[in-house]
């Protein structure tokens, strides 16, 4: 079974805020669709977190070293592209594309196999796992009424991230956890995201260790990016010293840029991204690591459906998952699939066992979606 085409799929028109300070518009295309396509009639769809544009000239390098080359062997196949492009393509867009193919590869061969994506990435540990809702931080009523949604549709856990915490002061920071957890109560799982990796971030590891401090009394399972994603040394002494877990690592790309994070435990949380660290191959291998060395492993999810679907096969088979990230409210997830995602009561959702990732796009609202490629 060869693989005989790459169909890029830019998603606009419902791009959720992340958060950032420049503003962002729903027709922005920040997450991409790609469909590889065999000679054989098979199928499958990745998701890349990067524009069209970026995802088609990566592929232009990419082409020459996929066309024809079997579709049955994800991790083989997108090793080599890696190791290939090493000096054009080293993390990046070009990682970032190769994550998106590595997703399909495995979703074809899950069809090809008749069998879901967690059993060849090992077998199933669960069929279910509690989704965290990502949302942003706002003011405190208009985030009330946000946290209150959220609830209502079924989540157990949420986790606030970005604007305006950590942008104004340590008492309006304050203000906000309290807010979020005198609303949801005491059931519902509260995680923090700092969002460190904005640009020119101005706090450092004094700032970090207090909050962490303040976080620790109102419950908070855990505290994400509270420092600039390269300062290893200062992840070091803050996991160290805070009385909640840190979890970082989203924006790392290939295996080896997460061995010193999980070696060195700099992190209790490692958040490896299967839409541009290298895909499910890669994302395995980092769990498995982080397992081996006792860091949980949670996969970030700034997502799509298929991004969502690779990341719950993931979690299937990894032997140790507790959560998987799941943006919200998004059409790019809620909008895309011919059966959408539901929670169950306990606030939970179903792995999808049906061959590949598991799930089937609507072509109709892929469509709906679909942006034009430069």
């Amino acid at each position: 079974m060869k693989i005989v085409n790459v169909e890029v799929i830019p998603l606009t028109g419902a791009t959720a805020d992340g958060g950032w300070p420049q503003g962002h518009e729903p027709q922005e295309n920040l997450h991409t669709l790609l469909e590889v396509s065999t000679d054989e009639g098979l199928s499958g769809v990745g998701s890349v977190y990067t524009s069209g544009a970026l995802t088609a000239g990566a592929l232009k390098l990419l082409w020459p070293l996929l066309d024809g080359e079997t579709a049955l062997e994800p991790e083989r196949v997108t090793e080599k592209l890696r190791q290939a492009t090493f000096w054009q393509g080293r993390g990046g867009a070009v990682e970032h594309a190769i994550s998106g193919l590595d997703i399909a590869l495995w979703d074809i061969f899950g069809k090809a196999t008749k069998q879901p994506v967690s059993r060849l990435l090992g077998g199933n540990y669960r069929t279910s796992i509690k989704p965290y809702g990502s949302i942003l931080f706002d003011e405190p009523d208009a985030l009330r009424r946000r946290l209150e949604d959220t609830v209502a549709h079924g989540f157990r856990a949420i986790k606030l991230g970005w604007r305006p915490f950590g942008r104004r002061s340590r008492r309006f920071d304050e203000l906000l956890v309290r807010t979020a957890r005198d609303t949801v109560g005491e059931r519902v799982e509260l995680m923090v995201d700092a969002g460190g990796s904005e640009q020119f971030w101005p706090h450092g590891l004094n700032w970090a260790r207090e909050t962490a401090k303040m976080l620790a009394d109102y419950d908070i399972t855990w505290f994400e990016e509270p420092l600039p994603p390269d300062d290893l040394a200062g992840y070091i002494e803050l996991t160290r010293q805070s009385p909640v877990p840190i979890a970082g690592g989203e924006v790392l790309t290939r295996r080896q840029s997460f061995m010193p994070w999980i070696e060195q435990r700099a992190v209790d949380i490692i958040q490896p991204d299967c839409t541009k660290n290298g895909g499910l191959s890669e994302s395995r291998r980092i769990a498995w690591m982080a397992f081996d060395h006792n860091v949980q492993m949670v996969s970030h999810g700034w997502n799509t459906a298929v991004g969502l679907a690779a990341d719950l096969q993931l979690a299937a088979a990894m032997p140790v998952a507790r959560y998987v990230e799941y943006l919200t409210p998004t059409a790019y997830i809620e909008d895309l699939t011919v059966d959408p995602f539901r929670l169950g009561d306990d606030g939970c959702l179903q792995i999808p066992d049906r061959p590949g990732l598991g799930i089937e796009l609507d072509p109709e609202k892929v469509e709906r979606y679909r942006g034009e490629l430069p």
